[in-house]
Formats: C-alpha cells, structure tokens, sequence
C-alpha cells in the first residue's frame, strides 16, 4: 500500500529505491541498480528514463573534489539589497547567474535578501572578487562573508 506522500508525488517504492541509489552513486549501472531495486534491467531502464522525462531527476554529474582543482576555501556570502521589490530582485538574479563562481545563490526570508555560496582558492583570491564584483552587483547595499571553516555536511542526498 502506498503512503499518502506516494499517492501525491506519483513514485512508488521501487521509483523511491531508484532515485535514493543514484544519489549516492550516478554512476551505478543500470544491471545493478535493476538487481538493488529487485526488477529486470528493462524495466528499471524504462522507470529511470521515466524519472528524467518527468523532472525527478534533473541531471547526473560528477562531484568535483575542490582542493584537487584548486578551490579549497568555501565562502557564504549573505546580500542585503537596497530595495526589496521585485524587479531589484529580478536584476540582482541576472547579474549573479552571470558570475561563473558562485555555486549556489538562494533568496532568503530574514536579514539577508540572499545567500551566496562561492568556492576560491584563498581569502586573497575571494577579496580581489569581493571588491572587484560582488559588491558591484546591482543593487547591493551590504555584504556579510562567513568563511567555512569545516564542512560537517555537503550536498548530502535528499531525505524522501
């Protein structure tokens, strides 16, 4: 029988099982995945193409280790704008999508407008991005940096 959050999201327990498995590895074979969730491989091929089709997944990739590209120190950057209207927000968004090292960038409720997440190589190299872009953008009143100084959790998979 199905839970009630099976009946509303549309996956069962084995579309569950699929999308658990290639969170934590997306690159698990499609003979093994069909043999973890217990159906022929064709069948798990067609549920796992189905998953794509219908935006459960929305894309597979490798997860670079940062310190092996020269990327080690990650940096949350809290953005206050000068105005909170819809449009600044609008041109705020444009400019941040353009800037290639900010891997994530949330609208948030509360005393920031945003939260930046941008990895560097060192406080030098995010200072010279910090004066020379970031406080540039449109829109930007204030800007509060938090250098990590441990990542207990990173991109874990979704609990469901």
């Amino acid at each position: 029988m199905k839970d009630s959050s099976d009946v509303n999201s549309g996956i069962d327990r084995i579309d569950r099982k699929i999308l658990q498995l290639l969170q934590r590895d997306g690159r698990i074979s499609n003979a093994d995945l069909a043999t973890a969730v217990n159906v022929s491989p064709a069948t798990c091929h067609r549920r796992t193409q189905r998953l794509f089709d219908e935006g459960l997944i929305r894309s597979v990739r490798a997860e670079v280790a940062p310190e092996k590209v020269d990327r080690s120190a990650l940096v949350i950057v809290g953005v206050v704008l000068d105005r909170s209207t819809p449009e600044s927000f609008r041109t705020f968004e444009a400019a941040i999508k353009k800037l290639r090292f900010v891997l994530d960038c949330h609208l948030v409720a509360g005393d920031f407008d945003f939260f930046l997440k941008i990895r560097v190589r060192d406080i030098s190299d995010f200072n010279k991005l910090h004066g020379d872009q970031l406080i540039s953008l449109p829109g930007v009143r204030q800007t509060r940096t938090f250098f990590v100084m441990k990542e207990v959790v990173d991109n874990a998979p979704l609990d469901f």
